[in-house]
């Protein structure tokens, strides 16, 4: 297969904004909110940008430090963004967030990448923060949909007990989507690249398994010891 990856030129990736552009034009002529579409196209823009330098620079430093402090980063991050969901008690919870996805998200990063994918150095960075992005942002994002329902169920009176189940199955229906869907609807972001870059498409498939295996290990590790560190902050706020 065709070992190198296809550049795409400046102008060619302008080209990628056409139907971003078509869409902004949509939301202008029907009234909707098109500068915050506006802002969040930008703010895309400028992250995805940035964070490729940043990436180039750790890549080529090597230093097991920034691995850490990056991947903290990504902790701090995603346990305040989870919480964007809920209306109260933001700040108490947030302890409870991050400890949740760094206990459930670290302990599956650290499976993977030494047990599974046998780094050397430990810290690869080129495999530790691109997984350690993929495990921390599927946690944030259901921990956040369990945040949100269980609130919701809590402010309707439903037992604690209850309310927590269904929060975590709320939780989990987008992990549990990926896992029907994967193969027969979507290629994921892994597997594609992989695909893209010329790797075999068998090669392809068994590091996308271990990818989906530590989504929905490190989802659902996460979400669970959230609901259970927070306990005592809903109850108060039930």
């Amino acid at each position: 297969m065709n070992e190198s990856l296809q550049i795409i030129s400046p102008l060619n990736l302008a080209v990628a904004f056409i139907p971003v552009l078509i869409v902004l034009v949509i939301l202008y002529r029907w009234s909707l909110d098109v500068a915050n579409a506006v802002y969040s196209v930008i703010r895309m823009l400028v992250q995805l940008l940035l964070v490729g330098y940043i990436l180039t620079t750790i890549f080529a430093a090597e230093s097991a430090w920034l691995v850490m402090v990056a991947m903290l980063i990504m902790v701090i991050a995603a346990s305040w963004i989870a919480l964007g969901t809920v209306r109260t008690k933001q700040r108490a919870l947030f302890r409870h967030a991050f400890v949740a996805i760094l206990v459930g998200g670290g302990t599956t990063l650290i499976l993977v990448t030494q047990g599974v994918v046998n780094l050397d150095p430990w810290f690869e960075p080129k495999y530790m923060i691109p997984l350690a992005g993929m495990i921390f942002a599927n946690s944030m994002n259901s921990v956040s949909l369990a945040a949100e329902r269980l609130e919701a169920e809590l402010q309707r009176d439903v037992e604690y007990t209850k309310a927590r189940i269904i929060a975590f199955n709320a939780a989990f229906i987008p992990v549990v989507n990926s896992l029907f869907a994967v193969g027969l609807v979507a290629l994921p972001g892994m597997m594609t690249g992989q695909i893209l870059s010329g790797v075999s498409p068998v090669v392809a498939a068994h590091y996308q398994i271990v990818v989906m295996c530590m989504i929905f290990g490190s989802t659902g590790l996460s979400t669970a010891y959230f609901l259970v560190l927070s306990k005592s902050v809903f109850i108060k706020t039930a």
